[in-house]
């Protein structure tokens, strides 16, 4: 039932297990005659991305909360409950917290901290042991709901994200080079808007990543799913160079008049080869991307050739159109190496990540 009512996107993994999370630690304060908003407030709050977050913040949690109610026991019998009280204890269990490194459990402690101070009984040490127990009841129920209930899988999510950053690439090195002669600044943002677009879209497939890494710590896998994990963490650092590369070609500075007609075609050419091989998923190179390839070495020394000396005196080794042809010879490198990481793996990768497909 719980996997079927996770193929609907409005009900993701995530908000499962928070709302089985609230409805266990509703369950168990009520029959213990609990207060319940202390508990549940607590189990929304610490639901995590993987397992093992779930486990290493649960132990800084709950002395953080702890740490949390003792202040606001202390500072209601000291001064009331009035607006100076709140705003005390908000502040000390912050800054107690982020003194003894706990930073993880400040958002708990501080919930727990304020929340109890409305609801204090006459016995302050009946108080404290009530909410802290509600509260550490909220972050059990809410890590074993997260390390047995439905655990993680990335994997699909990253193989999805790895052929839309390759896709991303390849529609961005396009941009570039029909614009390369281009004047228009408010073309050259443009570029660098998609360019910080395809960083962070880069940027987030690598936490997926890392979660994923830390999951499989706490949780069984195949041979063959660590196999296709750790190609598409190969991938993943191949588009590293890709985007490193494309991050150098949006700022060379050209001018329409310095390539020759024939140099612009083979340019815009050669730019389709790569946007069709990073949009493969086997990412295949033809023989004729190779042709045009030697051409571009070609140009690129007979252009260092003739340019090493401009007109004025000035020595400059590497003018814009050494620098961009340089750039896509090392963008071709990289596809040679995706080739040959592709080729015979991709099956396995659509087998471990596309299960519903094969």
């Amino acid at each position: 039932m719980l996997h079927s009512l996770k193929k609907f996107k409005f009900l993701g993994s995530r908000t499962l297990k928070t709302g089985i999370s609230v409805f266990l630690t509703a369950l168990i304060c009520g029959f213990f005659n609990l207060p319940i908003i202390f508990a549940v407030i607590t189990a929304i709050v610490t639901i995590e991305h993987t397992a093992a977050d779930s486990i290493k913040k649960a132990a800084v949690r709950f002395p953080a909360s702890a740490i949390g109610a003792l202040l606001a026991t202390t500072f209601y019998g000291l001064l009331g409950k009035g607006a100076l009280t709140f705003a005390l204890v908000a502040m000390v269990t912050i800054a107690v917290c982020h003194k003894l490194k706990l930073d993880d459990g400040i958002l708990v402690a501080t919930i727990t901290a304020t929340a109890m101070i409305p609801d204090f009984q006459d016995q302050y040490v009946v108080s404290f042991f009530t909410r802290l127990g509600t509260t550490s009841i909220g972050i059990i129920i809410s890590t074993f709901v997260n390390f047995f209930l439905l655990p993680p899988n990335y994997s699909p999510m990253i193989y999805k994200n790895i052929n839309g950053l390759y896709n991303h690439a390849g529609l961005l090195l396009k941009r570039i080079i029909s614009e390369v002669t281009a004047e228009s600044k408010e073309k050259t943002r443009a570029i660098q808007r998609s360019y910080r677009q395809l960083t962070a879209h880069l940027e987030k497939t690598n936490q997926l990543s890392q979660y994923q890494r830390e999951e499989w710590k706490y949780h069984r896998h195949s041979e063959e799913e660590m196999v296709a994990f750790q190609l598409s963490q190969r991938k993943l650092a191949a588009f590293q160079q890709i985007a490193y590369h494309l991050g150098n070609l949006q700022y060379v500075q050209t001018k329409a008049s310095d390539f020759t007609n024939e140099e612009k075609e083979l340019l815009l050419a050669l730019t389709e080869e790569f946007t069709h091989v990073l949009s493969d998923p086997t990412h295949s190179i033809n023989e004729n991307q190779f042709e045009m390839v030697n051409k571009l070495d070609d140009a690129f020394w007979k252009w260092k050739e003739d340019h090493v000396v401009k007109q004025t005196g000035y020595r400059h080794h590497l003018p814009p159109q050494t620098i961009l042809i340089y750039e896509l010879l090392c963008f071709h490198d990289v596809l040679e190496e995706l080739q040959n990481l592709s080729e015979k793996q991709e099956q396995l990768v659509k087998k471990c990540y596309l299960p519903d497909q094969s």
